[in-house]
């Protein structure tokens, strides 16, 4: 079956754009290759940018679940397994590019993998994800029955890895990672709201949110006190200040909040459609 079809075998023009606009990243990143926009060094552009998508990617495919229940939009389904072979497959482009950026000597790169331990939690999580991507297809799905589920549910310890990955291997801007572990900690909050299939309600979803915005500021407060000895207030004070920069808290309210926009939106066609 083409990415484009359905899980009925006919043509989904929903799935074909979110297949093509999959693409959409590594086209620009290609574009400005060409045209020499993409920094001084551009080896080291291109494996970043590869990188982050790959886990920019991750993150949303397991979003796809909140969203899904919250608009009650089964379709949504349909792609999720899109966008995990999307994550893994920039990850392969990451992994490739830092392979080519050493001149494709191999044993240097092994040998970096297994000094380094940022590497070498990259490249496990790498590892899992070609698992799920390889498994990914109908057919792996009948074959392997119930053990497919339990090899998949092995994707919240990959995001886990890609997270700390990301967080290890940044230097001076360490806010994107710090707000995807703030999103993996809304995202397993909300899996334990489900539990039983329950939906979660509004009232549970904003203290959810509002939880999960929190426990980012804190850590990012954490963070910078450990790092540089910034007062905790100071960093905390910044959330609250637009001048400060967009902080990694905003970021996992807004999704928060969008998930919240979706549930509403939901309400209100549901009871649109009541009968009077």
């Amino acid at each position: 079956m083409w990415p484009w079809h359905d899980f009925g075998g006919r043509f989904s023009a929903f799935k074909l754009g979110v297949f093509l606009v999959l693409f959409v990243p590594g086209a620009l990143l290609v574009a400005d290759f060409v045209m020499g926009n993409i920094g001084a060094r551009p080896a080291n552009a291109a494996v970043r940018e590869t990188g982050q998508w790959m886990i920019r990617l991750l993150f949303v495919s397991l979003a796809v679940t909140p969203f899904r229940e919250a608009l009650n939009w089964p379709r949504l389904l349909e792609i999720r397994r899109m966008i995990g072979v999307a994550a893994f497959a920039y990850g392969f482009a990451h992994l490739s590019l830092y392979a080519t950026q050493e001149m494709w000597n191999l044993a240097k790169v092994v040998n970096e993998i297994v000094l380094r331990i940022y590497l070498t939690i990259g490249f496990v999580g790498l590892v899992g994800l070609a698992a799920l991507a390889a498994t990914s297809t109908d057919a792996m799905v009948r074959r392997m029955g119930s053990k497919w589920q339990k090899l998949h549910w092995s994707i919240y310890v990959i995001a886990v890895l890609a997270a700390v990955h990301f967080f290890l291997q940044s230097k001076a801007n360490v806010g994107e990672p710090i707000m995807m572990m703030g999103f993996y900690i809304w995202l397993m909050g909300y899996r334990f709201l489900r539990r039983g299939r329950r939906r979660p309600g509004a009232l549970a979803l904003t203290g959810l949110g509002l939880g999960a915005v929190a426990v980012t500021a804190g850590g990012e407060a954490l963070y910078y006190f450990l790092k540089l000895g910034v007062s905790p207030l100071m960093v905390l004070a910044a959330n609250l200040s637009p001048g400060a920069g967009f902080r990694p808290a905003w970021g996992v309210l807004i999704g928060a909040g969008l998930v919240l926009v979706a549930l509403a939106v939901r309400a209100r066609r549901t009871r649109s459609n009541a009968p009077a």
